[in-house]
């Protein structure tokens, strides 16, 4: 159904992740896509957690804050925590290949931000999920290689599982999709204690 047939409230991704858009079509949604502008840095002494719900809410509320139309907003932000250690988008190849050697042979946290706005008035929901990534040790080669494929740029940790980097990976202790960025479970536990048909029916009233 288009945006311009809806009778109820339309969904807004406030994201321009390719990743996140295909979570949401697997999931059922009809939705619009409107970036935000947002500062993604981290405050100091800002835990991952925090950093990814903190994130996540901002997005939301930057496309929320101008809407003049019933809607629910969907903000994420995932990051990726070697301990307390941020990795984040790499800034070039060097930093790139620098995160992928601290990620080798390691247990990492890939933690994604969830917050859902209702358009007008609230209600909000955020939250995180978390889930452990282990990966084997890469070679110097693979290393390489990797960075050389261009794959690592605009992922969080400098790698897509959801692409070529899922044959490193050995375990996974929690949810694919939140690796991939946006936990889709999280989501659905959201729309539920909102009272929001599961899957999404964009024809209900606000």
């Amino acid at each position: 159904m288009s945006s311009e047939s809806r009778t109820g409230p339309r969904w807004i991704l406030a994201s321009s992740s390719p990743r996140r858009r295909d979570i949401l079509r697997r999931l059922g949604f009809d939705f619009e896509v409107r970036p935000p502008d947002a500062d993604e840095c981290s405050l100091p002494l800002e835990a991952p957690e925090a950093l990814a719900e903190r994130l996540a809410r901002v997005k939301a509320e930057a496309i929320a804050g101008g809407l003049d139309v019933p809607a629910w907003v969907i903000g994420s932000d995932t990051v990726v925590a070697l301990g307390s250690d941020v990795l984040g988008k790499p800034e070039d190849a060097v930093d790139a290949a620098s995160m992928l050697r601290r990620l080798s042979g390691q247990t990492h946290r890939v933690i994604s931000g969830l917050c859902l706005i209702g358009v007008p008035q609230g209600p909000v929901r955020s939250g995180v999920a978390t889930t452990e990534v282990v990966m084997r040790p890469w070679s110097e080669d693979e290393v390489a290689a990797y960075v050389a494929s261009g794959e690592c740029f605009g992922k969080a940790g400098a790698y897509a599982i959801q692409e070529s980097a899922d044959r490193f990976v050995t375990e996974l202790k929690g949810s694919y999709d939140n690796v991939v960025g946006l936990p889709s479970e999280l989501l659905e536990e959201m729309c539920r204690d909102l009272s929001l048909t599961w899957p999404p029916d964009h024809t209900e009233d606000s």
